[in-house]
């Protein structure tokens, strides 16, 4: 098993007032030439926008586009006629494929949002450009794996261009869990969005993260209690 390890504190940071994000990646301004993608996982933003703070719109193409928020609720708007609100607890997608214009806005004029952005190279380019989303019982993720993008009908995901998979898990003090990669040969990319967890002789804590590859199985045990969010992907460019 080979791995990376991300800690929280040597994130790209930014500071537009409206938006305070952290940079896992190379993205806009920061760059860091060590750290511009694992594998086909482009980016991870852990992003915190104020009340009132929105991206105006703006074009993608060509990648695989997955919010999760934490607290607060986003407006999304696209050029597909997409349209709705990710509140806490829900998953979008959007594949921007050919070509797409979307904004993004807080929902609300105070209360601040906060959420990942995450962006996956695509399996096939240039298809039709779609959106969907959806809100997930938090419950069913207790100390056990709650897969919400995936390609593979079975796991009851939000379908995703490309051999990835995304999924979250609420794990208690003490508990261990194990993760199969759903490809064969594929990397995970695992992030501790609240709490404290140990992967072999590695200790993480609040957003930090780990890359690992070159298993299909690895076990966490969580220090104490711990949300979690793997990143399936591809190592290697097709």
């Amino acid at each position: 098993m080979n791995t990376i390890l991300f800690k929280a504190a040597d994130r790209g940071t930014a500071d537009y007032g409206w938006l305070k994000p952290n940079y896992y990646f190379s993205f806009s301004q920061y760059h860091n030439p060590g750290k511009v993608h694992f594998g086909l996982l482009r980016v991870l933003n852990d992003d915190f926008i104020s009340g009132g703070g929105a991206f105006p719109t703006h074009p993608h193409d060509n990648m695989e586009i997955v919010t999760i928020p934490f607290t607060g609720a986003l407006v999304h708007k696209d050029s597909t006629g997409g349209h709705g609100v990710i509140n806490a607890g829900d998953v979008q997608i959007m594949s921007a494929g050919s070509g797409i214009q979307h904004s993004e806005a807080n929902a609300s004029a105070t209360e601040p949002v906060t959420l990942f952005q995450i962006w996956v190279y695509p399996k096939v380019e240039n298809i039709k450009p779609r959106y969907d989303q959806r809100k997930f019982d938090v419950s069913d993720r207790t100390n056990k794996w709650q897969y919400v993008v995936s390609p593979n009908e079975a796991d009851n995901g939000l379908w995703i261009n490309q051999d990835a998979r995304f999924a979250l898990t609420n794990l208690s003090a003490g508990k261990a869990i194990s993760y199969s990669n759903a490809f064969k040969g594929n990397g995970v990319f695992l992030v501790v969005i609240n709490g404290s967890v140990k992967v072999g002789d590695t200790t993480l804590g609040r957003r930090d993260a780990i890359g690992i590859s070159e298993t299909d199985n690895f076990t966490v045990t969580a220090s104490e209690d711990a949300e979690l969010l793997v990143i399936e992907v591809p190592m290697d460019f097709a």
